[in-house]
């Protein structure tokens, strides 16, 4: 596939995917979300790359929200469609089994604060702006805000933002938790770069297996999380990644993970 919205460039095991509709602030149009969906699709299933990072083009934006001349056709049944293939596809890069790390430099509302959430990690410029103001639009958030902020900053913090629609600094996401780190723009993808490469030195399965048990465990009780977590310790323990790395630590050097 041809992109036309976004770009994708792979070096050093890291996958760049770029939002890359600057006159528009990188508005997520449902061309851009097919785009993101095939992207992330070819990211998962390519054994060379083990992390990615995921930013927006120019300085303004990371995603500054839906493109809203498609939002407005919207009617009860197609608006539901529109908001299932949103959420398919943030779905797909929360679950995808490698780290994604949101690199936010400059606006990052609406669908894009979502996008950012579904996201591993998420960086932001100093100048980064974040929120959800979909009531302003008279809807709510369609992408999955609703369930994600909560899960992330707490019932309270994000009943605020999303019945006010207030936008937020960098620095009141980053006190709240929803960014991870603060960076200057010129700092934002090599910090990214920074914390995918001590990921990518890790065993890729270790990884893997980390995310799915925080991600699934998020929604089980305790009882059912820690079963998780045992099943999947246990799959761990049954690799050459494991063998690899316990030899190699017992025999102080560097371990050379295989994913196997």
């Amino acid at each position: 596939m041809t992109f036309e919205n976004i770009l994708l460039e792979k070096k050093n095991l890291i996958a760049y995917v770029t939002v890359n509709r600057p006159k528009v602030l990188n508005a997520l149009s449902l061309a851009t979300i097919e785009e993101l969906r095939v992207a992330f699709h070819d990211i998962k299933n390519d054994e060379n790359v083990r992390a990615a990072i995921l930013t927006g083009s120019g300085e303004k934006a990371f995603v500054a929200g839906a493109d809203i001349g498609e939002l407005a056709q919207q009617d009860a049944v197609s608006g539901k469609k529109y908001a299932v293939r949103g959420q398919n596809v943030f779905n797909l890069i929360e679950n995808l089994g490698k780290p994604v790390i949101a690199c936010l430099n400059g606006f990052a509302l609406g669908g894009g604060c979502e996008l950012a959430l579904a996201c591993t990690l998420r960086l932001a410029s100093d100048n980064a702006k974040l929120g959800q103001p979909e009531v302003k639009l008279g809807i709510l958030p369609g992408y999955g805000g609703s369930q994600r902020l909560p899960r992330l900053v707490g019932k309270g913090v994000a009943m605020q933002m999303i019945l006010t629609g207030e936008i937020i600094t960098a620095q009141e996401a980053h006190r709240i938790g929803l960014v991870n780190e603060i960076t200057s723009p010129a700092e934002l993808i090599p910090r990214a770069e920074a914390i995918a490469a001590k990921i990518i030195a890790n065993g890729p399965l270790a990884v893997q297996y980390s995310m799915e048990a925080v991600n699934r465990g998020m929604d089980m009780s305790l009882a059912d999380g820690q079963f998780l977590e045992a099943t999947l310790f246990g799959v761990c323990c049954a690799t050459e990644d494991k063998k690899e790395g316990t030899r190699a630590f017992l025999e102080k050097r560097a371990a050379a993970f295989k994913g196997k």
